[in-house]
């Protein structure tokens, strides 16, 4: 489709197109990093600030040469897989939205030869359920069509199997040894995700509800010195909880990027940081 001029996203798809080619991963860039991104709604699409931080993040990094993404939007077990096939319709599993993104398009390359990586990589260790009538979700096309507009990159999806950061990490694991051959695994949620706590003056970004501070400052803490003990025991330790989240499913996408870092409980910094309608759109990567 094709977006208004004066929308904010038709100024982003121009400063994509002023930073030029971007250089693609090779054997001698070395594993790319795997991501823990908060991925927002279709209303990213209306956040320049946002958007610039999201492209200039992964222009930091080689064009990588396939995406294998976990989306908290996708909970299901046994472990499942996206389509493989070329221009798959997205998932819209959003309301409320101005109608132009319910006709947003992001047609990904044809994903054969990742699906059977990933399932290499797996092992055997559990079984996959191939769904070839599933496209990506929001939480995975939204903040790829903002850092990977071109769409020229092929993507899958995994869902998310558990809410058990134990089996998570282990997952994460067996994901590991895909960054070495170029494939950015990506751990798409949202740091704080308390929607049903937020006060329309939250929605306005005129108010940060307390539960939603504390909880990312709580958990930047505890990437800082790695301490993934912590972490995995958020529902205990971290502040704020319940109320961050109510369900945890944008949380936990943090294990699988967590265990497929070369060592999981190395110090982690911040990519981006910040608020977005109250909540907390804290991502990172690791190496």
């Amino acid at each position: 489709m094709t977006v208004p001029t004066n929308h904010p996203f038709a100024g982003h798809l121009e400063r994509v197109a002023a930073a030029g080619p971007h250089a693609g991963w090779t054997p001698q860039d070395g594993a790319l990093p795997a991501l823990y991104l908060s991925h927002g709604a279709p209303p990213l699409f209306e956040d320049t600030g946002w958007m610039t931080q999201l492209f200039t993040w992964a222009r930091s990094m080689p064009r990588p040469k396939a995406v294998l993404i976990v989306s908290a939007h996708w909970e299901a077990a046994p472990l499942s897989l996206s389509s493989t096939e070329a221009a798959v319709t997205p998932v819209y599993d959003f309301g409320g939205f101005d109608p132009m993104y319910f006709r947003m398009r992001y047609d990904t390359p044809d994903a054969t030869a990742l699906g059977a990586r990933v399932l290499g990589a797996l092992g055997g260790s559990a079984p996959v359920h191939q769904q070839q009538s599933r496209g990506l979700d929001h939480g995975a096309w939204v903040p790829l069509k903002v850092m990977y507009p071109e769409a020229d990159i092929p993507v899958l999806q995994l869902s998310l199997p558990t809410s058990d950061p134990d089996q998570l990490l282990r997952l994460g694991a067996r994901l590991r040894a895909l960054r070495d051959e170029g494939v950015l695994v990506v751990g798409s949620g949202f740091t704080t995700h308390g929607l049903p706590f937020l006060t329309r003056s939250d929605f306005l970004g005129h108010t940060l509800p307390g539960w939603s501070t504390e909880f990312d400052l709580w958990a930047a803490e505890q990437l800082a010195r790695g301490d993934v003990d912590a972490l995995a025991d958020y529902r205990h330790r971290a502040p704020g909880m319940p109320y961050a989240h109510p369900t945890v499913e944008h949380f936990t996408p943090l294990f699988v990027t967590l265990g497929a870092a070369t060592d999981p409980e190395a110090p982690r910094e911040s990519t981006i940081e910040g608020f977005w309608m109250g909540l907390s759109k804290r991502s990172l990567q690791v190496a």
